[in-house]
């Protein structure tokens, strides 16, 4: 049952409640609310970017093979417009900024990176490569799943032109809702996708009213907003997702983002220095600077990665195993609900698997 006076007042205040997503976001990551548009993924406001960058035929786009793919399907996808790729290969699962700079010819015009590897938990030097594109006239386009909500970055401090980044991994949000920030210096550069309705311009007195006027016509030059929002679907949203997000990333100013990179590093050292005292080979970065939240290591093959991974499984012990052009093992992800004893579960569970 609805409790306002009718469904469209109810839809009116649904809109608010998802709204409440964005200057959530934007604090995330010190942006403003208007660089943000709330996107269903990461993989959405990839996809998004790939089509607003306005490029030309002999264009090219600069990825590291380490990447996860979707931040290369929708540049392979341009291929047909004859958008060319270019690929920096990691050095020991690293991917440096003067490794970048030497891939950059005078027709790159995008570097889309992840800030964080997805298989080995390298972190790149955000700082560096914002820097870089910026001195050689380069879009950077950055997938931040698996470094926000761990270890922040400040946009003001970074220059990014877009980042894209799902709420259901660290942020703790669920499935479905994530967000796109769209510095306005890019916004001002893009191209415009598709409209829906709720990318127009609120009309005066609001939809409600306007909705009820009789000389409305479906035909007319509308004016759309100006901000990140353009960049939203414009249409009936996923609501519950929006509401949830907003709700885990409060929960994320609340704990306050230095003390869970605190207490998310210490483990993670915790666990380094437990792994050191195994017949495992660790395969993540030792570098605080160079990690996040996921610590990789190998015990040998993929399948005997794999074969532990199962047994680790069976004692209620989640860990995954991830690779991309030969980098990667058995991966392990500590959290802010994470504690010590969780990491010496696992490493006493691993000394007796192996």
């Amino acid at each position: 049952m609805c409790p306002l006076k009718s469904s469209t007042h109810h839809h009116i205040f649904m809109d608010e409640m998802r709204a409440a997503a964005r200057p959530a976001a934007a604090r995330l990551i010190n942006a403003d609310p208007d660089e943000i548009a709330l996107v269903e993924s990461t993989t959405q406001g990839l996809s998004l970017t790939a089509d607003a960058i306005p490029l030309e035929r002999g264009d090219r786009v600069l990825l590291s093979d380490l990447e996860f793919l979707e931040v290369a399907v929708p540049w392979v996808q341009k291929k047909k417009d004859g958008i060319e790729i270019d690929v920096v290969p990691h050095r020991n699962g690293e991917v440096r900024a003067e490794d970048v700079a030497a891939r950059i010819t005078p027709r790159t015009k995008v570097l889309a990176i992840s800030a964080v590897q997805w298989t080995n938990g390298y972190r790149c030097d955000l700082k560096a490569m914002g820097n870089l594109c910026r001195e050689r006239g380069v879009w950077l386009v950055v997938d931040a799943i698996q470094q926000l909500g761990v270890v922040p970055i400040d946009v003001r401090q970074t220059p990014v032109d877009i980042l894209a980044c799902g709420g259901h991994k660290w942020l703790n949000s669920p499935f479905g809702c994530g967000f796109l920030y769209v510095s306005r210096r890019a916004l001002e550069r893009m191209r415009p996708p598709l409209a829906g309705y709720l990318s127009i311009q609120d009309p005066p007195g609001g939809w409600g009213e306007y909705f009820q006027t009789p000389s409305t016509a479906p035909v007319m030059d509308y004016k759309f907003v100006s901000s990140a929002r353009r960049y939203e679907g414009g249409g009936t949203a996923n609501y519950p997702g929006a509401v949830g997000l907003a709700a885990s990333l409060n929960l994320i100013h609340e704990l306050g983002q230095g003390n869970i990179a605190h207490h998310v590093l210490a483990l993670t050292d915790r666990m380094l220095e437990g792994l050191d005292k195994l017949p495992v080979k660790v395969i993540t970065p030792r570098a605080r600077e160079e990690r996040a939240g996921i610590v990789t290591f190998s015990v040998g093959s993929a399948e005997e990665n794999v074969r532990l991974m199962n047994r680790l499984q069976e004692q209620r012990i989640l860990v995954s195993v991830r690779y991309t052009s030969q980098v990667g093992g058995v991966r392990a992800s500590c959290h802010f609900y994470n504690l010590a004893e969780d990491v010496d579960q696992l490493l006493e569970a691993v000394k007796h698997l192996t």
